[in-house]
């Protein structure tokens, strides 16, 4: 089980200060796939063969599924830690690096009006399985999906001193939701 978040570890990770925020979840909309494919077109152009794998995770990748209107995108690069492989490609496309810790690496990019999370793991990182597994038994279960959208809207009610404690606070139902799949690291 992971340590607990606290503002320290945040704060070692992240390229920005916390951030206060309140979560939005809305309506499932059939536009995010194709938005997702629009960014997947773009980081193949981007990254070539560098992009071992170039997938849609989260909510949004759910069909149905409530959500925080964000496309997470998972892409598999053999060394994220190697930044002058692939950042300055990445950075001239508009993504900004937000996050650096080890073996990861997120940005954001599209702000304010097609927003984009962007995770640079290895591709068979287990974080990155852990993020497939976990789209595709929500994309099964209808039960589990019903447990998880119950979940972030109650989570949803609440304003967070910054997204990534709003993230930690899901880690139960989403270890829950896997264990459902059979998932073992």
């Amino acid at each position: 089980m992971p340590e607990a978040l606290d503002d320290a570890k945040l704060s070692a990770v992240l390229l920005r200060p916390l951030r206060p925020t309140k979560v939005t979840i809305v309506d499932y909309d059939p536009e995010w796939p194709r938005r997702f494919e629009r960014r997947a077109a773009d980081l193949r152009r981007i990254l070539g063969s560098r992009a071992r794998l170039i997938e849609h995770i989260g909510s949004t990748s759910v069909p149905g599924l409530a959500a925080k209107p964000i496309i997470d995108i998972v892409v598999g690069i053999d060394d994220p830690e190697d930044e002058q492989a692939y950042l300055s490609d990445l950075e001239a496309a508009g993504y900004d690096l937000r996050v650096r810790e080890p073996e990861h690496r997120c940005f954001r990019t599209g702000e304010p009006d097609e927003p984009v999370n962007l995770h640079c793991y290895p591709p068979g990182h287990v974080e990155t399985r852990r993020y497939l597994a976990f789209r595709d038994r929500l994309r099964t279960s209808e039960a589990d999906r019903d447990l998880y959208v119950a979940t972030k809207r109650e989570l949803a009610k609440r304003e967070w001193r910054d997204i990534n404690y709003y993230a930690e606070a899901k880690r139960p139902v989403i270890d829950e939701i896997l264990g459902h799949a059979g998932w073992q690291e």
